[in-house]
């Protein structure tokens, strides 16, 4: 054991019993977070407008500031742009994280000085969580890799901007920087394909221990990494790789390939990061949920996706296993800021959350209302009966077949295809119905036929997500809508 990873266990223990303790009374935590937010929230342009200086309390809140995503907070975001300062929080934000919006185009989302130390700090936590619980420190004495954005910001405005990875990355702790991998000068080549070439060069002989980023991005590098060594799985390549860490998207779907690249499990983090502030992370293996931060420049509200009542319910108030769609009031100067992810608790006492889906991103055609997690949920279990590797996936509406009844499908681009299509596409219905009992009538009732597969060539997703301008290391593929706008170009 080295004298680092020796150091770390302490460390890891003081850090995550106190951020344990914190959570455990969260209405006292996130009363502090909101008085720290109407301190300096108050004086601003937004912060006069809506009187946010009386705010003292959740209802003072929610009857202040009315929610609003994006394009709500668009006009404000583009007085930040053009250099006003005091808009949303006092000053300058130190810079605008570029990111893709699904009906607004790229949206920047502010970084101030003070929720910095939010996205940072918290994916700290998340691994400090994972020494503590696990007692495992190996991987701080070798090579860690971050697929992630290019760290070369765009200055050529009154704020830099460019995308939160590659902010970030321009903030790496002195003591990591020597584990760090890729080079620098690696990070900042634009083309996707062309950078994990690059990776692989860097990495193939190196120690590597951590591995992190976006499951299909990763998936992308292990197979550039087989197919330049010749090793057999990456377990070959790298003897010491001990823990993976990730975030974006569901793993389950991946989970099949992934661990056959690899040549079995590895230890696994999740994270639950956003350019609107980092939400949550896995805080111990053996229990379900993300525990969010509640500490750290971020208050949040929860609105019931059910039901008429709109007001955003305080972490004090909130339910186990009812849906929400997910707001944030932050030390960025976002206030009431419908995020657009659905999450639902799984804990109370902490807080532990499950990332159910996007409130944009759902099939309803005809009233049944699938989510992702529904839809991720059913496919795994339809790999648990029949075995298969999905590489990716994404699921629309077809209204008007050339016969037949309409039907859901699935566009799926397998790495190793069932022996039997058609009959996974049986098993994944029905696993759908028992998840949705609103597909469920529309199936029996002969208003929608049973899914269908379209089953696509390896590299269709890699390719239409580069004709999109989404080849990046923090692009996902969208697994719903309610429309064809997306499989089209599939």
């Amino acid at each position: 054991m080295s004298l680092k990873s020796a150091i770390a266990k302490p460390y890891a223990h003081a850090v995550t019993k106190a951020v344990m303790k914190r959570a455990l009374d969260p209405g006292a935590t996130q009363s502090a977070v909101l008085k720290e937010l109407v301190r300096f929230g108050g004086d601003t342009s937004f912060g006069r407008e809506h009187r946010i200086h009386a705010v003292q309390s959740h209802t003072d809140l929610v009857q202040a500031v009315p929610l609003r995503d994006y394009e709500g907070f668009k006009p404000y975001i583009d007085r930040v742009k053009f250099g006003e300062e005091d808009v949303l929080w006092p000053g300058k934000p130190l810079y605008l994280c570029k990111t893709s919006g699904t009906t607004s185009g790229a949206k920047y989302i502010p970084i101030t000085k003070e929720s910095l130390p939010n996205h940072i700090g918290s994916a700290r936590r998340a691994l400090l969580a994972y020494i503590a619980h696990s007692g495992q420190a190996g991987f701080v004495d070798g090579k860690m890799i971050f697929l992630q954005g290019s760290p070369v910001l765009d200055r050529n405005t009154h704020i830099p901007s460019g995308r939160l990875s590659g902010i970030v990355a321009n903030h790496v702790p002195a003591y990591l920087l020597r584990n760090r991998m890729p080079s620098y000068a690696t990070n900042t080549i634009a083309d996707w394909e062309t950078k994990v070439e690059a990776i692989v060069g860097e990495t193939r002989l190196a120690d590597m221990r951590l591995i992190s980023g976006i499951p299909a991005w990763v998936q992308m590098y292990f197979e550039r990494l087989l197919a330049r060594t010749g090793k057999a799985n990456v377990k070959e390549v790298f003897p010491n790789f001990s823990l993976f860490v990730y975030g974006g998207v569901n793993y389950a779907p991946y989970r099949s390939r992934m661990e056959s690249l690899i040549g079995g499990s590895v230890p696994s983090v999740e994270l639950f990061p956003a350019s609107e502030g980092f939400i949550a992370y896995q805080d111990k293996s053996h229990e379900e949920g993300l525990l969010l931060v509640l500490d750290n420049g971020i208050y949040f509200g929860f609105v019931p996706m059910h039901g008429e009542d709109r007001r955003p319910r305080s972490i004090a108030e909130v339910e186990l296993n009812v849906q929400y769609a997910l707001v944030l009031y932050t030390n960025a100067g976002l206030w009431g800021y419908e995020i657009g992810d659905t999450v639902k608790f799984v804990s109370l006492s902490p807080p532990r959350i499950v990332v159910t889906g996007r409130t944009r991103h759902f099939t309803s055609a005809f009233g049944e209302h699938v989510i992702a997690e529904e839809v991720e949920g059913a496919l795994k279990d339809a790999m648990a009966q029949m075995p298969c590797e999905v590489a990716e996936f994404t699921v629309a509406p077809q209204l008007a077949p050339s016969e037949g009844l309409p039907y859901h499908e699935w566009n799926i681009e397998f790495a190793s295809p069932p022996e039997d299509v058609p009959g996974f596409a049986a098993l994944m219905d029905l696993a759908l119905q028992k998840r949705n009992v609103y597909y469920k009538d529309l199936i029996t009732g002969k208003v929608l036929r049973p899914l269908m597969i379209r089953s696509l060539p390896r590299g269709a997703f890699t390719t239409w997500m580069k004709a999109r301008g989404m080849s990046d290391a923090q692009s996902k593929v969208p697994r719903l809508a309610n429309d064809r706008r997306y499989v089209e170009g599939l």
